[in-house]
């Protein structure tokens, strides 16, 4: 236990850290007033009549109006004080909670980047990035250090490595290795100025999902050994540009290249960007009082990182189809879902039965995933059984709906003949209401 306490809370170079929180208040104004001025903003919280939530957080909701335009700009200002290191615990902590508002508030426009956003806006937060190149640290020199713990740097390392293996894994199957999925992914982007029928070639397919597992596998080793460090960093710069250019995925690649700082050495980062070039580390090991907990919260925390992307494992059928235990687990860009869907929606007192018309309720990419994802639809089920019950009716809901994941054939996703309005939500065992993925293939057409 002593080495492990040795090593965390080893004091070293603070230079990386207060470098990254320089880049990573840049990129929370960019995230912020970037979702405005491209109309995500609107799209996801003001044309919609309902969001929807991750389960449990129904009680989070947009801001009606133009509130969640305020909302960003808030969080855009609170990113330049990030940035400047002024009032940075509170800065931080308060973009922190705003963003994990946005996250939870909706998941039409679900993204990994987002919640890994969201972690790191936690860990940030709590750690002591304004101790240098700060206006705290101006206006109170008292703060000022030039060193950090250990722990610091490798809390960031940790979790990089945890995000970026577990993509790499996820990616070693069928749809990828068959290049199927590349191919489906790439049909979109045909219309790409210069690159758009080149990305549309098999052999570039090819490589895409063969660089993709190899590189999510081998970047953070790299990075971390130093012979193959700047080969790694190059590779980075060209991966994740040519994401942001392909999947045009906001500050994800930008976040993952200012990464990079806590793998070159602290002088070097202290040479390129920190007027001081030269200091004194002390040596001396003292144990802060909070070390104990400190150990054992690093330990938990990263525990739980690498348990918490395996649930799908406990969790009956496939993952690609159920989507139980998708969420979080760092499983990205492996497939593409479509569907269509009937909601009938069935009087109990009288047996009238009505036809849902979705258009009257969301959005057109609500839609898509209402009709193709098993929990949203759960989720508009309950939305019907509200609204109806303001008209004082109870109502049952029943839809079929025909899925098809990939370029697999369409199958009924969803029981037709269970209620989903009378049904409950359950978060770590399999819905019994999901079909299994091999089952009929036809759907009812009345």
């Amino acid at each position: 236990m002593k080495t492990i306490e040795n090593f965390l809370f080893k004091k070293i170079d603070n230079a990386q850290l207060v470098v990254f929180r320089v880049f990573y208040g840049i990129l929370l104004c960019a995230e912020a007033f970037g979702a405005i001025s491209t109309g995500w903003v609107r799209r996801t919280f003001i044309e919609p009549k309902f969001t929807f939530n991750f389960i449990g957080f129904e009680w989070l909701q947009p801001l009606p109006g133009d509130g969640m335009y305020y909302y960003f700009v808030l969080m855009g200002i609170f990113g330049i004080l990030v940035t400047l290191g002024y009032k940075y615990r509170f800065s931080a902590f308060a973009f922190a909670f705003m963003w994990a508002g946005v996250y939870l508030m909706q998941k039409t426009s679900y993204n990994n980047h987002y919640y890994l956003l969201m972690l790191l806006a936690f860990m940030m937060a709590m750690l002591p990035a304004n101790r240098n190149l700060s206006l705290d640290a101006r206006l109170n020199p008292g703060i000022k250090r030039d060193w950090m713990h250990n722990w610091i740097r490798w809390l960031i390392i940790g979790q990089l490595f945890i995000v970026y293996t577990y993509a790499s894994v996820a990616k070693m199957y069928g749809d990828w290795v068959d290049f199927s999925i590349i191919e489906i992914l790439m049909r979109g982007k045909k219309d790409y100025w210069l690159i758009g029928e080149f990305l549309q070639e098999k052999w570039v397919h090819t490589a895409i999902a063969v660089f993709g597992i190899i590189f999510d596998l081998l970047v953070i080793p790299a990075l971390l050994w130093k012979p193959t460090r700047k080969l790694a960093f190059g590779f980075s710069i060209f991966f994740h540009l040519f994401n942001s250019y392909v999947f045009r995925i906001g500050i994800f690649p930008y976040l993952s290249l200012a990464f990079c700082v806590f793998f070159f050495q602290p002088q070097t980062i202290r040479n390129i960007f920190l007027k001081k070039k030269s200091i004194t580390i002390p040596t001396s090991v003292a144990y802060p009082k909070y070390h104990n907990w400190m150990t054992g919260l690093f330990c938990g925390y990263l525990l739980i990182q690498l348990l918490l992307p395996l649930r799908h494992h406990l969790i009956e059928d496939d993952v690609l189809w159920t989507e139980e235990g998708h969420r979080l687990s760092w499983r990205m860009m492996l497939r593409s879902r479509s569907g269509s869907a009937r909601f009938k929606v069935v009087n109990k007192a009288t047996q009238k039965i009505t036809n849902v018309n979705m258009d009257d309720y969301l959005t057109k990419k609500q839609r898509r995933k209402v009709c193709s994802y098993p929990d949203f639809a759960w989720q508009f089920a309950q939305h019907l059984k509200k609204e109806y019950q303001k008209k004082g009716e109870d109502i049952s809901v029943f839809v079929t709906c025909n899925a098809r994941v990939n370029a697999q054939e369409s199958r009924l996703l969803i029981d037709p003949k269970v209620d989903l309005a009378a049904v409950p939500w359950k978060h770590l065992s399999h819905n019994e209401w999901i079909l299994p993925r091999e089952n009929e293939k036809s759907v009812p057409k009345n």
